[in-house]
């Protein structure tokens, strides 16, 4: 069953937790070469498969007694803050730029949706996101409204990022995206630690 209130939980939080991450920055190299629709069109079919797992991934983990999971939920929200605080501090734009200039501004639509597909889909194995969107799926029961929260999140940062990704790092600096993000991931980390301590 849909659940609004969860769907919009796990869009807020799952955008937050996208915005420093090096696939926003992906996503705004690959933008600013190629027609933002074939971009998006490879980045979103990246997302969905990634979120389809990492559902599956945390309704496994319901299957386990409430209390162990709300510490493992609670040990990997707080594993989530920091990557995301460090993962502010790096500069992964350089990186990403290089593996896109090898694609010609020429290519065409199936060459740029691979690629971003391909740019998107090997980053976010085991990324901030993923890992948040299997506890979000183990939190609330809920697969398919966590799925489409999560999906919803990821295409909107995707989408931000192809389309006004300078403007907005001119506006808000990634390193207070990144610290907002780990705040909000620590919270939901002493919040679970506190639920598991109760039981």
């Amino acid at each position: 069953m849909l659940d609004i209130a969860v769907i919009a939980t796990v869009f807020a939080l799952i955008f937050v937790g996208e915005l420093p991450d090096k696939t926003a920055v992906a996503g705004l190299v690959l933008g600013t070469r190629f027609p933002w629709r074939w971009v998006f069109t490879g980045m979103a079919a990246a997302f969905l498969a990634h979120v389809v797992i990492a559902v599956a991934a945390g309704s496994l983990l319901t299957l386990l007694p409430r209390r162990p999971v709300e510490a493992v939920v609670a040990a990997l929200f707080l594993l989530g803050a920091a990557l995301v605080w460090r993962e502010g501090m790096d500069d992964e734009e350089e990186v990403v730029e290089e593996e896109i200039q090898a694609v010609p501004e020429s290519a065409g639509f199936w060459k740029v949706a691979s690629l971003g597909f391909g740019v998107i889909f090997v980053a976010e194995w085991g990324d901030l996101t993923q890992i948040l969107t299997a506890n979000l799926a183990a939190k609330y029961h809920n697969p398919i409204s966590v799925g489409i929260g999560a999906v919803l999140g990821l295409w909107a940062v995707g989408l931000l990022a192809i389309l006004g990704g300078k403007t907005l790092l001119k506006v808000l600096p990634i390193k207070w995206i990144t610290r907002v993000a780990a705040l909000v991931m620590l919270t939901l980390g002493i919040y679970s630690i506190v639920n598991a301590v109760r039981g």
